[in-house]
């Protein structure tokens, strides 16, 4: 959900606000754009403000900046030759801690589909049950939606109508699961428990098999030893470290070979 607005500036939602990022060398410069609300009359009313300390917190907590990653870049680099070899090309790579709900949907949509395409329909997700947020060079911008604004009945149908296919079912029953069940609160606490319990909770809700649970589990819910294996990790798992792994197809013993 980001896009480079200008040359190494990038605007993205993020916490239910809208934000311009730009790093300059160690340096995070960041604007955050008021949300559009409007009083009784229909002036708009003056959006509450984030202060320093918070927009710091936030921002530290979605680019997971207390952890040192040039240590581990050291560390890693010592354990393997060829990541040695590569990572002075991508220096700074890190993971987002994103919102649980938000990484959920948005890897339910990625099966079977290509970036450009994944990027569209969540775009067309946020703008038919998202929150207006605000509108930045005639562009409007879109919270995701909430559990509860995917929960109804006619969500199913409303998704195949923008192009969702049969992930149409998958993004509006997992929605309900949770809403249902744990909540978006509860899925938040599956930070707190081992990874194989959290795997385990989402592996039971429609359309999540291991590769998007591992992705969540890495992305959102801070298990660091999540290996989400696709057919391309797969491939390199091959190419890279040693034809064995795996065997000739991606079972699910493959998976949990190559992520170990």
């Amino acid at each position: 959900r980001w896009w480079e607005s200008s040359p190494g500036a990038w605007t993205g939602v993020l916490g239910g606000r809208v934000w311009t990022l730009r790093q300059d060398r160690d340096r995070l410069w960041y604007t955050v754009y008021g949300e559009e609300e409007e009083e009784e009359d229909g002036h708009p009313a003056e959006a509450t403000k984030l202060d320093g300390a918070e927009t710091d917190r936030i921002l530290r907590d979605y680019f997971q900046l207390d952890v040192g990653l040039a240590a581990l870049y050291r560390a890693w680099g010592a354990a393997d030759p060829l990541f040695r070899k590569v990572a002075h090309d991508f220096p700074g790579v890190r993971v987002l801690r994103q919102d649980p709900v938000e990484c959920l949907l948005s890897f339910i949509c990625t099966s079977n589909n290509h970036i450009s395409r994944i990027t569209a329909m969540i775009e067309r997700l946020c703008q038919a049950f998202g929150r207006r947020l605000c509108c930045l060079d005639a562009r409007p911008f879109h919270a995701f939606p909430s559990l509860s604004a995917l929960a109804g009945a006619d969500t199913e149908a409303r998704l195949r109508a923008l192009g969702f296919g049969y992930r149409a079912k998958f993004v509006s029953g997992s929605a309900r699961a949770i809403a249902e069940g744990l909540g978006a609160e509860g899925l938040r606490r599956l930070r707190a428990v081992p990874y194989a319990e959290a795997r385990r909770v989402l592996c039971a809700l429609p359309g999540v098999g291991a590769k998007v649970a591992d992705c969540v589990c890495l992305m959102a819910l801070d298990k660091a030893e999540a290996v989400p294996v696709d057919t391309h990790v797969w491939r390199i798992a091959r190419q890279r470290y040693g034809a064995a792994l795996g065997g000739r197809s991606l079972t699910p013993r493959a998976h949990q070979e190559i992520g170990e």
